[in-house]
């Protein structure tokens, strides 16, 4: 019976039929491929060409794991140069040139911790966890009984990646020279702590705390009290009072430091 059947058919149009259908698929496969070449390659060679162009530092301030993550959200339009404070202007610029979009440069950049406690603020109570800070922000908001302040457990110290970041006196300080103001310490600091200020601002204010004069006082021997007197004896009009904290105007500030001196906690810091 079996054989019957087999002799029956016809093997010449079945050979035809698989023939069609071979070459269907050889050319759909040429043709997903030859798509998939020119396209991949025109995103590839675009990616790669900001790259080029990219610091390198791999720091993570932009928010992406290195350079290549940020090159590729930068050729789909998922980022902005300006995250990047890393690469120079003129990198910048030929980027821009690549995506087609207007480049304004910008003012150079310091990162700076604004917390003056650290070992001059007081404990809540003893913390025995790991040396992570935001393990030790779980815990009531931290160790410290200012629940603005420096934690002191170095987790912007440990992902800095020129070591400008270092702890002293329990708290963290940033060298300005060695700082490249990628802002890998802003995300990495659970209480917000650090900021970018103009690389060429002589005075910053080196406190986070919104607790008013008595609150501040009875944590930290250099806490803002927010006496205003640094507002007041600023004769060009650079700092105001906001939720008792001075907040400076780096476009007005003229580098005369004479709101550091007035200030009776020390708190606005000289910076050189």
């Amino acid at each position: 019976m079996t054989q019957m059947l087999l002799a029956s058919v016809d093997w010449a149009q079945v050979g035809i039929v698989l023939g069609i259908f071979a070459a269907i698929a050889v050319l759909l496969t040429v043709c997903i491929l030859l798509v998939a070449r020119f396209c991949k390659t025109n995103a590839d060679e675009k990616i790669e060409n900001i790259l080029s162009h990219l610091a390198g530092a791999n720091c993570g301030g932009c928010g992406c794991t290195g350079c290549a993550g940020f090159a590729e959200k930068l050729a789909k339009g998922e980022a902005s140069l300006s995250d990047c404070h890393v690469t120079e202007a003129a990198q910048k610029a030929a980027i821009a040139e690549v995506l087609g979009v207007p480049f304004t440069q910008s003012k150079p950049t310091v990162s700076v911790c604004r917390c003056s406690g650290g070992a001059n603020a007081k404990d809540a109570f003893t913390y025995c966890g790991a040396d992570d800070c935001r393990e030790d922000a779980k815990l009531a908001n931290g160790h410290k009984a200012c629940k603005y302040g420096c934690l002191g457990d170095g987790n912007c110290t440990r992902v800095c990646p020129e070591h400008a970041v270092c702890l002293q006196n329990e708290k963290a300080e940033v060298d300005p020279d060695l700082c490249i103001s990628c802002g890998a310490c802003i995300l990495a600091c659970p209480k917000g702590l650090f900021a970018r200020i103009p690389a060429d601002a002589k005075v910053y204010v080196a406190c986070s705390s919104h607790a008013r004069g008595k609150a501040v006082m009875d944590v930290c021997a250099y806490g803002c009290i927010g006496c205003g007197k640094c507002a007041k004896t600023c004769q060009e009009g650079a700092i105001v009072m906001q939720d008792d904290l001075p907040v400076i105007d780096y476009t007005k500030c003229v580098n005369c430091g004479k709101c550091a001196e007035a200030c009776p906690r020390h708190t606005i810091k000289v910076r050189y």
